[in-house]
């Protein structure tokens, strides 16, 4: 039989081999479920899923704090909370863990201190029990205080340094001055001063079950894993909820702000209000987010980075709390040609404001979002993760099945409508973060732009 090539396959005497089109997604079927709230007050989602016999566990705590000095203390004490209990210490949690095939981590931001990790199936009961004797008695020694309050202070100092990491500090400051969630990192001399006794005074004050939620995906039965989290977490209680993070302003539109740093290349962070998850619009919102950058088949991907090469990667995406959601666009460029980047970005937020999206851009959008959607929750891990966001906006799996035929119900209309409201460029604010020396003449010339 004569070998014929991929190439040779997918043509014919005509031209190329037509491809099919894409089906209609298939309808999800909803799993097992359990979603109640036990008696300390503490959310519980228990799905079914299973793929391989391993369990995901996510434990979202509200954790807002007004203080000036909260991020520092927030950090260290998700650093040190799985560091030890009088039953057992770090050395002794984690040999547990590892004896059934499991793992537990910790990190915070200005709204949850979150907690995840996965178990083998059959370690389910021993992890519950770790975790229940952390929340209810954590030890912050005086050692590991000091330990890992020596690691935060190495680690704020690369951090710091970091591009992305002063971009995104500048546009908190721009966006929401000093609300406490622009706070995301802690001042070094705050950490320098935390105290094991302060760690245990928060864990008290904050570390607690009413307004939390935990989410456990797996090869469980939801009923079943409910009561062994009742029974695990029993001694968890407290008399007051959980602490959530103060409402955000909404967003206004503003000129963008010039921050200096001597660099050869500049960040670009643009940001507007949109709208939740849960409003009429959203998935009309959110095909039009995609077709403008929010993929890389996007107008702005296309424009700035295919055509006239003046960026790697762009992109513009959700960010979600509790309180709402805003888009932000970023991109990172070289100095010569910040300022015509910044023009075309204005250029394309404009084009897609005023000139609706045609048929075959909202369809392209539209079967990106169903298909990365469905590959994000195909697995135990991302279904728990997407569950447990949800949940801290209010949502459940009700919404998660259900959202793929609301996006194939949206018409282009619909997405010319949302990108008319959402992306005029009068809406946005943000910051250009670069070598002020360079930027400041070829952004005074454009214009919209608040110099230092």
């Amino acid at each position: 039989m004569l070998h014929r090539s991929a190439e040779q396959i997918g043509r014919t005497e005509l031209g190329p081999r037509p491809l099919p089109p894409l089906g209609l997604p298939r309808p999800p079927s909803p799993p097992p479920v359990a979603d109640t709230m036990v008696d300390s007050g503490l959310r519980v989602i228990a799905v079914r899923r299973p793929a391989v016999p391993m369990v995901e566990l996510r434990l979202e705590i509200p954790f807002g704090g007004s203080q000036p000095t909260h991020p520092a203390r927030a950090e260290l004490l998700a650093m040190t909370l799985l560091r030890g209990t009088p039953r057992r210490d770090r050395f002794a949690i984690d040999k547990v863990l590892a004896g059934v095939g499991a793992d537990l981590s910790a990190r915070v931001d200005p709204e949850y201190l979150s907690v995840s990790g996965s178990t083998l199936a059959s370690g389910l009961d021993v992890v519950l029990d770790v975790l229940g004797d952390v929340l209810t008695s954590a030890s912050y020694t005086t050692a590991e205080v000091a330990r890992e309050r020596d690691r935060l202070l190495e680690r704020l100092t690369v951090t710091r340094s970091q591009p992305r990491v002063i971009a995104r500090e500048a546009l908190q400051r721009r966006r929401y001055g000093d609300h406490p969630f622009a706070r995301e990192w802690p001042e070094a001399d705050d950490v320098a001063v935390v105290t094991p006794a302060a760690l245990r005074a928060l864990h008290r004050r904050s570390v607690v079950p009413g307004g939390a939620v935990l989410v456990l995906v797996g090869d469980i039965v939801p009923a079943r894993a409910v009561e062994a989290v009742a029974s695990a977490l029993s001694g968890w209680q407290s008399d007051h909820p959980a602490v959530g993070l103060a409402a955000l302003p909404e967003l206004t539109g503003a000129d963008l702000q010039l921050v200096h740093r001597d660099s050869v290349q500049s960040q670009l962070r643009l940001s507007a209000q949109a709208v939740p998850r849960n409003h009429e619009r959203y998935s009309a919102l959110q095909v039009a987010n995609l077709i403008f950058g929010g993929y890389f088949s996007s107008r702005w991907v296309e424009n700035i980075r295919e055509d006239k090469g003046y960026t790697y990667s762009a992109h513009c995406y959700f960010e979600f709390t509790r309180h709402g959601a805003t888009l932000i666009a970023d991109a990172d460029t070289a100095s010569e040609v910040t300022a015509a980047a910044l023009l075309e970005t204005r250029y394309e937020l404009g084009r897609i404001a005023i000139m609706p999206p045609e048929d075959s851009e909202v369809d392209s959008a539209r079967h990106y979002a169903i298909g990365s959607l469905t590959i994000a929750t195909s697995s135990q891990r991302g279904l728990a993760s997407y569950l447990a966001t949800l949940a801290t906006l209010g949502l459940d799996l009700d919404w998660l099945l259900t959202h793929p035929a609301r996006l194939q119900a949206v018409t282009t209309g619909e997405v010319a409508e949302a990108a008319a409201e959402f992306f005029a460029p009068s809406r946005f604010t943000g910051v250009v973060v670069g070598d002020a020396k360079r930027l400041a003449d070829p952004l005074a010339a454009l214009g919209g732009v608040e110099l230092p």
